[in-house]
């Protein structure tokens, strides 16, 4: 039994990661209609009213102790990254975009460290060091200069970052029913933006309806499912074990931009390993 259930484990960690590590290749075709603002707007809707009979069976839970946090990791955690995620893929590949949501981990424990008290072992700063490094090598363009799209995504995953270490204190909840109440607060908003949006420039793609089809992937597989089998995978193993997603993503989400014709060089690949290794040092 105990091999079934090893099985299962590293099932839903390769389906987690595969799913949250396509999520990039998706956006990039979300993009080919739609821009980012309606992207995001769209993707924190849909997954608002999948998770809403959550929300509203546990809609009890919110009180004044916990709702500032939830108000923080919907809008910070979710809406804002929602947004900068598409915007940066404007001008960047999505295999740059998957190599940077690594930084996550590494904007968890240094917003835990600044803003939450929380300790730090030398190997674990050395790992913050190096983790920023390799995020510096992918946004180097020379001259001293550096990809703006690129800081973007850093800003989102330190959003990640906090949203992580407010969910830490919320007393009472698992992670589906945070999430599902988070979403109260952003999703409605994104459903006003919806209507008060100005589609036409949608209506002037010809494939606008395959690409809304991706976005509904991208919301309903990227971030309601799959934080659904994430919470999952850390009651049946794990944080660390879960957390293991954040090494397999970014090369599920290298080969999508290899196969989609983007350029993987090997300053990338050197990067994304100086990345990979801040995160294997702050989570030891």
């Amino acid at each position: 039994m105990k091999g079934k259930s090893d099985l299962l484990n590293w099932l839903i960690l390769a389906f987690l990661s595969l799913i949250w590590g396509s999520s990039f290749i998706l956006m990039k075709r979300g993009l080919e209609s739609f821009n980012a603002m309606q992207i995001g707007s769209l993707r924190i809707f849909i997954t608002f009213m999948v998770l809403l009979p959550v929300a509203l069976h546990h809609l009890k839970k919110i009180n004044r102790n916990n709702i500032v946090s939830l108000i923080i990791i919907g809008v910070v955690g979710n809406a804002l990254p929602a947004v900068l995620f598409p915007a940066a893929q404007t001008r960047l590949d999505s295999a740059v975009a998957g190599m940077l949501n690594s930084l996550t981990p590494l904007f968890t424990l240094l917003v835990g460290i600044s803003l939450f008290n929380r300790k730090a072992t030398w190997h674990q700063a050395a790992g913050i060091i190096l983790g920023l490094t390799g995020a510096a090598g992918l946004l180097y363009r020379g001259n001293f200069t550096f990809d703006v799209a690129g800081l973007l995504i850093v800003l989102a995953t330190f959003f990640y970052g906090i949203s992580s270490n407010q969910v830490t204190i919320i007393k009472g909840m698992n992670g589906l029913v945070i999430t599902s109440l988070a979403f109260l607060f952003t999703g409605p908003v994104a459903g006003i933006n919806l209507l008060l949006t100005d589609f036409s420039n949608v209506a002037e793609s010809s494939e606008w309806i395959r690409n809304l089809g991706f976005i509904i992937i991208l919301a309903v597989m990227g971030s309601a499912i799959a934080l659904v089998l994430f919470n999952i995978l850390i009651i049946r193993t794990s944080p660390l074990f879960a957390t293991t997603v954040t090494y397999i993503a970014p090369l599920v989400s290298t080969m999508w931009g290899a196969s989609d014709g983007e350029i993987i060089t090997s300053s990338m690949i050197i990067s994304v390993f100086c990345i990979l290794g801040g995160v294997y040092l702050t989570s030891r």
